[in-house]
């Protein structure tokens, strides 16, 4: 059986006896219409109480709906294997389906935190993937979220200031839903002693090479975990995305496939940070970058656009040309990677399907009517940035920098790009409204 661990913060949750209510967690979403569900448990407290909640409210309210449990081992350390056991026998005790998945393969030596968050992500859709699930509930609570935050803080990151995300699409079709964000590791703990359920600690929580860690041990008892500023940071981008969404919807349109072209109007709304922001993502959709270039760079050429100048300008792999005809956006033609067969993000820009062939390419283009309409330097530029498809091969747009992650805050803006370049469709949330912000479940 999994070791209970102590804890030292009292708790200020709205609980009876110490047990937490589901309702609040879980019955915004649709889970009984729902034939199966994914739940991330790695035997910590915070994932552990998670799939006690979800599975007592799932028997209750869903019972049709079956929940698997997923566990990844990263593989860092020993004992890593042996706890994915203990969790297997925790999911066993209550029902629960349960499957366990490595990060097999070398390890980076830098950036590892980075890579295991990436690979841990991606097991975890191909886990829900296997069981026809497009929501997996994963166990971050409002302590994560003041670290994340904190560091986020310490870097200057200005839309990162919203913090995690309680709704999150991964790769286009799964939905990371975090319900716990407004409960504290204290109030959950408490939840689990009231039903005499022990949990693990994870050592790497402890080891202060890592930022968490430091964070965590010198961070002041009384901190608010979820800052009032943070809270508006996130209504603050939801209404700043709303407003870039209604210029792009009005004010973008496709030229020609990897041509986007807007109305000199764009940068006449009289709403000019929504212009800057709506421009900084649709230069990040034309060059393929999993992030959006830095406000100072968009809102300096912001300032030329909207005094009418013709210039050109580059800024995030992306060519911004400004003429009379339209302010047009374009990749830059260098550093294309090379072509290979079921990419799934050639170049951030598009995702590539079909066999590899000896056969002579066809042109940089994904289909005939560009190279019928390509006259000008505009669209000769556009042609050559695009992927030179051999015969039998497709492109789909993709939706840089949202098609690895969308938070529910940026859904306005991501479907109006997705809308102008063609991109596969936004499912709907499992969740109204939308993006439920920030839920208080405590005073």
């Amino acid at each position: 059986m999994l070791s209970a661990a102590t804890g030292s913060r009292e708790s200020r949750a709205p609980v009876a006896m110490g047990i937490v209510d589901p309702a609040p967690l879980f019955s915004p979403f649709d889970l009984a219409s729902r034939r199966s569900l994914a739940v991330a448990v790695s035997g910590g407290s915070d994932s552990t109480a998670l799939l006690l909640l979800l599975k007592a409210w799932l028997d209750t309210h869903a019972p049709r709906t079956a929940l698997h449990a997923v566990t990844v081992d990263h593989d860092l350390r020993p004992g890593s294997a042996s706890e994915a056991r203990q969790v297997g026998d925790l999911c066993a005790a209550f029902g629960v389906t349960h499957r366990v998945l490595r990060w097999d393969g070398p390890k980076p030596t830098t950036g590892l935190l980075a890579a295991a968050r990436e690979a841990r992500y991606a097991l975890l859709a191909k886990a829900a993937h296997a069981v026809a699930a497009d929501i997996m509930f994963t166990g971050h609570t409002a302590d994560d979220q003041a670290e994340t935050l904190r560091m986020r803080r310490a870097r200057g990151e200005g839309r990162g200031l919203a913090g995690m995300a309680p709704l999150t699409l991964f790769d286009g079709d799964v939905w990371i839903a975090r319900p716990l964000l407004g409960l504290s590791r204290q109030t959950l703990r408490e939840h689990l002693r009231a039903r005499g359920q022990g949990w693990t600690e994870d050592p790497t929580n402890a080891d202060m090479r890592y930022e968490r860690p430091r964070l965590r041990a010198a961070r002041d008892p009384a901190d608010a975990p979820l800052p009032a500023e943070a809270l508006r940071a996130a209504a603050t981008r939801q209404r700043l995305g709303e407003a870039a969404a209604e210029l792009i919807a009005t004010h973008a349109g496709l030229a020609a496939p990897g041509l986007i072209r807007l109305d000199p109007a764009f940068f006449r709304s009289g709403a000019p940070e929504a212009e800057t922001y709506a421009l900084r993502i649709l230069l990040a959709v034309a060059g393929g970058s999993a992030h959006l270039p830095e406000r100072e760079g968009a809102a300096t050429l912001a300032v030329r656009l909207r005094a009418g100048k013709t210039f050109r300008a580059t800024l995030s792999r992306t060519l911004l040309d400004s003429r009379r005809a339209g302010i047009f956006l374009l990749r830059e033609a260098r550093g294309l990677p090379p072509l290979a067969a079921d990419d799934d993000a050639w170049d951030g820009r598009y995702r590539l399907s079909g066999a590899a062939s000896s056969g002579p390419e066809i042109g940089r283009r994904l289909g005939p009517a560009l190279a019928a309409a390509a006259s000008g330097s505009l669209l000769r530029h556009a042609e050559t940035t695009l992927p030179a498809l051999p015969p039998g091969w497709t492109a789909i747009p993709l939706l840089a920098p949202w098609s690895r992650f969308l938070p529910c805050f940026d859904l306005a803006p991501a479907r109006a790009a997705a809308a102008l370049v063609g991109a596969a469709e936004i499912p709907a949330p499992p969740w109204a409204p939308p993006c439920p912000g920030h839920i208080d479940h405590e005073p």
